[in-house]
């Protein structure tokens, strides 16, 4: 079975909405991050800039107040760069030349590696407050999470392309269940992530998913709405409302009014009534 097409977003994306977040709120005139590589990030984003120097620069794990922040997976700040005792200062240069004087650093930790590194600056010497480490925690802890998706997204469809071609129900019952979990977990990715891109990816991704190796009843009439979607597909899994509230953040009470909708839409009169049509439908793997 091919890859279905949900190819992963450009995480540059993610890197640059987290610095416009940071400038939004930190009220700091400055903020620049960069992707970490093995041992060593490199400034790929800049805000509020005035010179080339920064942009690019390379930053090794333990040079300078990022490098620091790199190596001890910890935020950190200095309110005079050119001063600072407690970082070294193999990027004066840069820095300095750029005017910086207050800089904070966090890093981006996703399962506990860090994957980024983002700097809210200011060229006026003075106190790192609350607001400006709330600002970067704000969006260390958001860039996590959106990266996190990506990454559990991509692993879920690198187990896809493990799936036999034919009919995977009539092949290897237990790999289709493994299919009916990667569709339930791929619906759950689309409605956490904020990236309207990658959600329609994840979304086009379960449509097909949806299709495999069932004999549909010719093309499908009924239309469900996307929540109501999400719910049987939790129901499939054996969820009860409770639990399908959960996982989809909702109350129970809603979860049984989307569940009641989509039986109705399918002339059913039971959950497992409404799970089978919606699969012969190609509504549901």
């Amino acid at each position: 079975m091919p890859l279905p097409a949900a190819a992963r977003p450009d995480d540059r994306d993610a890197l640059r909405a987290a610095v416009r977040q940071v400038r939004a709120t930190s009220g700091m005139s400055v903020a620049f991050a960069g992707p970490v590589g093995s041992e060593s990030f490199r400034i790929a984003e800049l805000l509020g800039g005035r010179t080339r120097y920064l942009r690019g620069l390379e930053v090794r794990s333990g040079a300078g107040l990022g490098g620091r922040v790199l190596s001890e997976g910890r935020p950190a700040g200095v309110e005079d760069y050119g001063r600072a005792l407690d970082i070294t200062h193999d990027y004066d240069g840069p820095v300095l030349a750029e005017g910086l004087r207050t800089v904070a650093a966090v890093p981006v930790l996703v399962d506990g590696r860090p994957r980024a590194v983002l700097y809210a600056a200011s060229r006026e010497g003075g106190s790192i407050g609350d607001r400006v480490r709330d600002a970067l925690a704000r969006a260390a802890s958001r860039m996590a999470a959106e990266l996190g998706v990506r990454d559990e997204v991509d692993r879920r469809l690198t187990l896809l392309a493990a799936v036999p071609s034919g009919s995977p129900a009539a092949e290897d019952p237990a790999r289709w269940e493994e299919v009916r979990a990667v569709h339930a977990d791929l619906r759950l990715a689309a409605s956490a992530t904020d990236d309207a891109a990658l959600r329609d990816r994840l979304l086009s991704a379960c449509t097909r998913l949806a299709a495999l190796g069932v004999a549909q009843d010719g093309p499908a009439t009924v239309h469900l709405s996307g929540r109501e979607v999400d719910v049987l597909t939790q129901v499939a899994l054996g969820c009860s409302n409770r639990e399908t509230a959960a996982r989809l953040s909702l109350r129970p009470e809603t979860v049984k009014s989307y569940l009641g909708s989509a039986m109705t839409k399918l002339d059913a009169h039971t959950r497992l009534e409404a799970v089978v049509k919606a699969r012969r439908l190609g509504l549901l793997p």
